[in-house]
């Protein structure tokens, strides 16, 4: 399951894992594909610094990169206590009555909340950079498409590719003008942050697009016949993220949570804005119902709605309160029927890509005879 890209890299198959924990992203990077560490949650130099350690303890000399959340344009100067006072108290209120209607206990005093966000600041952000460009990394995502120019700079001075993530050919092509190596074109379907465009109509857009940029594509894909289908678009690779959410490396913090995740169905996520602010896919539950109800006060823009919701979703996850308990996922959260290790999933894409190979090329043996 190679390409251009993949050699390029270093990598034996053409398969990009996105993910927040970083023995999955090791994982990721033996079992021949490509580990990407988030990095949003990272607020403390030293908690990435830790973790940075263990990837490379643990990579087997592997390739791998990391993912990093940052607006185009310098942001500097704006701290998170100027945005916590821009917060309207009516918001904070619907928060507490919704928790209360739950029965949701509130965290031991002093117990700091988990997703409590601020990677999206300047300045967080920045110093994510300094700690990562310490370390052989590879690959340097931003989620929020092109990072500033100094930073695609840096990177590439220190030879680190830089990849966008992408929602339409539009965007793409922003991306290539912003010297960004590699795009990625991120589907409907996706979990997380996604535009409107499913990923089928998605990638060869951006694949012609951006030509000859390579193009990874994401979004529907957890399958090797999925892959297989990517590839036959044009892309040079897949960037998967749901899909290593129940393998048994990843460290979601609430047992119930996985067997919601596990016990879903391709139609049991909402595109929402309950979580961050911007339209981010999620299961869906009696939490993003709420935020998503025109008789409730609405969503917040980006980077509010995340700050005002760190607590109550901490909260939630802490009690495991199931109603309300959700995680970003895709569509592809109907495939995750059991817990399997890293490995396993790559076997299984692995084979499944063969079993699309060897059907198409007996198709097109037919056709020509």
């Amino acid at each position: 399951m190679q390409t251009e890209l993949s050699k390029k890299l270093g990598v034996e198959h053409a398969i990009f894992g996105f993910t927040p924990f970083p023995a999955v992203a090791a994982a990721i990077s033996r079992a021949g594909g490509f580990g990407v560490l988030g990095a949003v949650r990272y607020t403390a130099p030293d908690d990435l610094k830790r973790d940075l350690d263990w990837i490379e303890g643990h990579v087997e000399g592997m390739p791998y990169g990391l993912d990093v959340v940052m607006p185009a344009k310098k942001v500097e100067g704006v701290t998170e206590a100027d945005v916590e006072a821009m917060i309207p108290q009516g918001h904070r209120q619907f928060i507490r009555d919704t928790l209360a209607k739950y029965g949701v206990p509130e965290l031991a005093e002093g117990e700091a909340s988990g997703w409590r966000i601020t990677g999206w600041m300047e300045q967080v952000a920045r110093t994510q950079l300094d700690v990562a460009f310490d370390y052989p990394i590879k690959l340097l995502a931003n989620a929020l498409g092109s990072p500033p120019a100094d930073v695609v700079e840096r990177a590439h001075d220190r030879g680190v590719l830089v990849a966008a993530l992408a929602g339409s050919a539009r965007h793409a092509v922003k991306h290539k003008e912003g010297g960004i190596d590699i795009v990625v074109a991120q589907g409907y379907e996706a979990g997380g942050h996604t535009g409107e465009i499913a990923s089928m109509v998605l990638t060869p857009e951006v694949v012609e697009a951006v030509d000859p940029l390579p193009v990874l594509a994401a979004g529907g894909i957890g399958s090797g016949q999925q892959v297989a289908a990517a590839l036959s678009l044009g892309a040079q690779g897949v960037w998967l993220g749901s899909i290593w959410l129940t393998t048994t490396e990843a460290e979601l913090p609430s047992p119930r949570l996985i067997q919601k995740l596990l016990a879903a169905g391709s139609g049991d996520t909402v595109r929402s804005r309950a979580l961050t602010g911007k339209p981010a896919r999620q299961l869906r539950t009696e939490w993003t119902d709420a935020w998503d109800d025109t008789n409730g006060p609405g969503t917040l823009p980006m980077p509010l709605q995340g700050l005002l919701v760190a607590d109550a979703v901490s909260r939630i996850q802490k009690y495991e309160v199931e109603p309300l308990l959700g995680t970003p996922v895709g569509q592809i959260v109907g495939r995750m029927n059991s817990e399997r290790s890293v490995q396993a999933v790559f076997d299984d894409l692995t084979r499944g890509f063969e079993r699309a190979v060897d059907r198409i090329n007996r198709i097109a043996g037919r056709s020509g005879q």
